[in-house]
């Protein structure tokens, strides 16, 4: 783990990006993908290494830190910090993996690897690995990746069986122009296909065992920080982004909110205006709720003794849920206390609001479906998830 200075310098080196990736915002919305100045200034700021081994120069930052990084991103662009979100659990992701794929991938220094987990192509033996085909949707951020996680089904004579995780060169994906979304525009998460693509056999694993935490002996094997069930992990690191979305969208109200009446009221102030006490004090009280939902999330992996237990990862996609629920009612009430003019395209207001709503319907953060998991298994019931 990092030392609580390395903490602070990778969250104070994140917290810098703020103004630059509110430079780009508009610009990257437009373009519907990140810039290569703002995947150059993330990976200058040690986001996407900080999960990575430090055998390798990274930093291996807890749980913890990670969520304060991507929610400092957030504060400047929520597409920005979703993106970091997927690159940086990538990073973390290959320190499971032999080390002969560790040493292929991190040895540029600068590791730049998305990921989709939608098992939706197929993998079929060949002599030293695998072929891959298939189509992946929501490609998150590979316009900027020199790697991507794929996952594909195990087909032989013919017949399907297990996913097996497979790490493609980039480079070697066909990528199409398919990402039109409303809401994190920006993250470039178009579809990727692949045709009869060869994956080395030290690329692939089984992604059930990556789920449940069973890793290949290693360099890294006896570190408990790769050893981690997958899901859990991927979700926790997950939180950080809507809590940052909401501090914000927080931040932009206050300044637009000097010199601003409320229109067809005697309100010449909106400051003065006890509805405006109101719904900053929600939305200030939403935010620190979800911060703490984020934490709780964190703590269960940071805190373990040992592998968490299945309850306790279950407990991690619940508050990560929360977090994201309380994120998104901050967010609201900040927009419709923004007045007609936050629908404008040049004010971040709308921009941040149709961000939070578009991460809070992913299927790992939705607050509800998380919900739902967590009360089953309260009940005495079977999950009715295998992401956990």
């Amino acid at each position: 783990m990092t030392s609580p200075d390395t903490n602070e310098t990778l969250v104070r080196e994140a917290t810098a990006l703020v103004p630059v990736l509110r430079e780009f915002s508009l610009a990257a919305e437009a373009a519907r993908r990140l810039p290569k100045e703002v995947f150059d200034a993330l990976a200058s700021a040690n986001v996407f290494r900080m999960t990575a081994p430090k055998r390798f120069g990274g930093f291996e930052a807890s749980l913890l830190t990670q969520c304060e990084v991507l929610a400092e991103v957030a504060r400047g662009c929520p597409s920005a910090s979703w993106v970091a979100t997927i690159l940086s659990a990538m990073s973390w992701l290959v320190g499971g993996f032999p080390d002969a794929a560790q040493e292929e991938i991190f040895d540029s220094g600068d590791p730049r690897i998305s990921g989709v987990f939608s098992p939706t192509g197929t993998a079929v033996r060949k002599k030293g690995g695998y072929v891959v085909s298939g189509r992946w949707g929501y490609n998150t951020g590979g316009h900027g990746g020199d790697w991507t996680v794929l996952n594909a089904v195990l087909t032989e004579d013919g017949v399907p069986s297990m996913p097996h995780c497979c790490i493609v060169r980039s480079r070697e994906l066909e990528r199409l122009d398919d990402w039109f979304a409303s809401g994190m525009a920006a993250t470039g998460s178009s579809t990727v296909v692949a045709r009869e693509v060869f994956v080395p056999a030290h690329r692939v694993l089984p992604l059930p065992e990556l789920v449940e935490g069973r890793y290949p002996a290693r360099h890294n094997s006896g570190n408990p920080y790769f050893s981690y069930p997958l899901a859990a992990v991927l979700t926790a690191n997950a939180g950080g982004t809507p809590v940052g979305v909401a501090r914000g969208a927080l931040e932009l109200f206050h300044e637009r909110l000097p010199g601003r009446s409320i229109t067809y009221s005697t309100y010449a102030s909106k400051v003065e205006a006890p509805v405006t006490h109101l719904q900053v004090g929600e939305a200030a009280l939403a935010i620190d709720s979800a911060d703490a939902h984020m934490r709780l999330a964190c703590a269960l992996l940071d805190q373990a003794d040992g592998a968490p237990s299945r309850l306790n990862r279950i407990r991690i996609r619940a508050h990560v849920g929360a977090a994201t629920g309380y994120a998104r009612d901050a967010v609201d009430t900040l927009f419709y206390a923004s007045g007609a003019s936050a629908i404008q395209a040049n004010v971040p207001m709308q921009s941040f609001q149709r961000d939070m709503q578009a991460l809070a319907n992913h299927a790992i953060m939705h607050p509800q479906t998380n919900f739902e998991l967590y009360g089953r298994v309260l009940c005495g019931l079977e999950p009715n998830s295998f992401l956990y």
